[in-house]
């Protein structure tokens, strides 16, 4: 059996993060009927796998038994070359338990002093898993997109480590990029090209 997500779909989005939320909203381009995990009173599973791949499809998986609806997850992250790919799978985690971006691009920040980067190369990777309820079948996509760091953070826009993120070859950071701007090049809108190809 083929899977195919028809138009239409109410699916959760498997998220707490209003932010994240609102960006998957947007490159759905308004195709489903979304509702947020946060928004059901889903608790957040712990993400005790080692890559991106692995905690996308358990927050599917998670969120599509406890909800009993086909689930959209994406777990996502900034690696930076010089911190051998920190903080990864731990970008969440460093921003604490207030979520403070602005702290974690601060503790990135001194993370390249201390180790007298000058390196500044980082890359965003999306996982994006879609989980059907009750153990069924499972796809899970990956995308990346490569660029630098620039401090001190610059924009308002975004959310998580876009302040300090500049794309290859472009002079704005995700920070300052309008909304559809960055939908159209980032790392979770590769992913959705290849969810694409594999659902709809």
């Amino acid at each position: 059996m083929a899977l195919k997500l028809e138009p239409g779909t109410r699916l959760v989005v498997a998220t707490h993060n209003p932010g994240k939320a609102r960006e998957l909203a947007e490159i759905l381009e308004g195709r489903f009927e979304l509702v947020a995990a946060g928004d059901l009173g889903l608790p957040e599973p712990d993400e005790t796998e080692t890559t991106f791949v692995g905690n996308a499809l358990l927050k599917a998986r998670a969120a599509a038994d406890a909800s009993g609806m086909i689930t959209l997850a994406d777990d996502s992250g900034l690696s930076v070359t010089a911190l051998d790919g920190a903080p990864g799978i731990y970008s969440a985690r460093w921003a604490g338990p207030q979520k403070d971006f602005a702290m974690a691009m601060k503790k990135v920040e001194d993370r390249l002093e201390e180790v007298g980067a000058e390196d500044f190369s980082a890359w965003f990777t999306s996982a994006l898993a879609v989980a059907w309820p009750g153990g069924g079948p499972a796809v899970v996509v990956e995308g990346r997109v490569d660029g630098q760091l620039t401090f001190p953070p610059r924009g308002e826009l975004g959310f998580g480590y876009d302040p300090i993120f500049r794309p290859e070859g472009l002079d704005q950071t995700f920070g300052e990029m309008a909304p559809l701007t960055k939908d159209g090049m980032s790392h979770r809108a590769r992913a959705f090209v290849k969810l694409k190809a594999a659902l709809l």
